[in-house]
């Protein structure tokens, strides 16, 4: 009986149909049932001679799964001749109703919780049918928050492009927690609807940027040299909005900018002097501090790898004096017992690294040294750091 096909068989067919959303797409869409039309692997005349009695239950078995034509219609061919006589066999699988897919796949519960959502979408929310009839199997994974889903659409799309924060949110059931969690959903209906985004970043934290929603603020973090005067006594450290370290009245001799937090704790604060914390690529913001971009000396230190010097390309870009240290090829092959991998290296053209930054750039990215080496900057060796800070 091996390779005969069973009712087994054909429920993995309607299986995949359904997994597709094939099915519920038509259903939705008013649409005829689509047809399965499967033929059955069945015995030879040889077989059907040598293996009668298995032969039998075999058939038996797929007209009883059929059944009686409610979950699938069987069609029917004779074989044999002179020797076994005439054999009527199982010929074909069709499937060509609704009922008789919802029966033998058994998503009868399925089908009334998409049936509702359907019918209150239709009812409330024609706009989004198109939605439902394009992604149904993701509408019925979230039909028992379908009222609320609704109810957080309807406020999201009144408030967007406002500067509102999410936290504000007064749909009825709905909270912070849950639009976070179902960002994806939420936002390809507001695209649908035409929102306009200011971003179309996809990451689920910039939802609120794409639609016109405030943030929390970026923080600039400095450590200030008392001697400056900025700082009230036995204050150490700020951590300020973007335009409030921007208004900072500073005159720093040195500015320091680090990458790594713990090494921004840690790095010897200069003379009358300032120590930055970069935070990757949120670097790029430190060019609208006007204190820093009129420092004489102001130096960045990284990790050595391919977007550690991306972020400094990105940091000279607008401010232009800035040199690099510990970002070097003698710090890189001194340490070669400390490498890492880098996730996934950066190939872009970098415009603003000078000679030997460039050379030491191009070299990670052919990998000279190995396949993206990487040196982060906690793992430079402190006194290594110390003598050439």
């Amino acid at each position: 009986m091996t390779g005969w096909t069973t009712p087994a068989d054909v429920r993995a067919r309607a299986q995949k149909r359904w997994d597709a959303g094939e099915l519920l797409s038509a259903y939705a869409a008013g649409s005829a049932a689509p047809v399965l039309d499967l033929p059955v692997r069945g015995p030879t005349p040889r077989e059907v001679s040598a293996q009668l009695a298995q032969v039998r239950s075999w058939r038996d078995a797929l007209v009883a799964g059929s059944r009686g034509g409610t979950f699938y219609e069987l069609t029917e061919r004779s074989i044999g001749g002179r020797v076994i006589g005439a054999v009527t066999l199982p010929d074909r699988v069709r499937v060509t109703a609704y009922d008789q897919w919802w029966r033998l796949l058994g998503v009868g519960q399925q089908l009334q919780a998409f049936e509702a959502l359907l019918a209150r979408t239709r009812l409330s929310h024609p706009a989004l049918l198109d939605w439902v009839v394009r992604f149904p199997l993701r509408a019925l994974a979230v039909a028992d928050r379908w009222p609320a889903l609704l109810a957080a659409y309807d406020w999201l799309l009144e408030a967007a492009g406002r500067g509102r924060y999410l936290r504000e949110i007064t749909a009825p059931g709905v909270d912070t927690k849950f639009v976070e969690a179902h960002t994806r959903v939420l936002g390809e209906w507001l695209d649908a609807a035409g929102v306009v985004a200011s971003d179309r970043h996809p990451a689920a934290r910039r939802f609120a940027r794409r639609y016109g929603f405030a943030e929390p603020p970026t923080l600039v973090r400095v450590r200030i040299d008392a001697r400056l005067g900025v700082l009230p006594a036995g204050v150490s450290e700020l951590g300020l909005r973007v335009a409030e370290a921007a208004a900072l009245e500073l005159s720093p001799t040195r500015v320091l900018i680090v990458e790594n937090l713990a090494t921004y704790l840690a790095a010897p604060l200069p003379a009358g002097g300032v120590v930055v914390w970069g935070h990757g690529f949120d670097a790029g913001r430190l060019g609208r501090m006007p204190w820093l971009t009129e420092a004489g000396c102001v130096q960045y230190w990284g990790d050595l790898d391919t977007h550690g010097f991306a972020i400094l390309n990105l940091v000279r870009s607008q401010v232009p004096q800035v040199t690099s240290v510990l970002m070097d090829r003698e710090t890189l092959l001194h340490h070669r017992d400390r490498w890492v991998a880098e996730p996934k290296p950066t190939r872009a053209d970098l415009a603003h690294l000078d000679g030997a930054e460039r050379a030491l750039y191009e070299d990670l990215v052919e990998g000279v040294f190995g396949s993206s080496v990487r040196l982060e900057q906690e793992r430079v060796d402190w006194s290594w750091a110390l003598s050439r800070l």
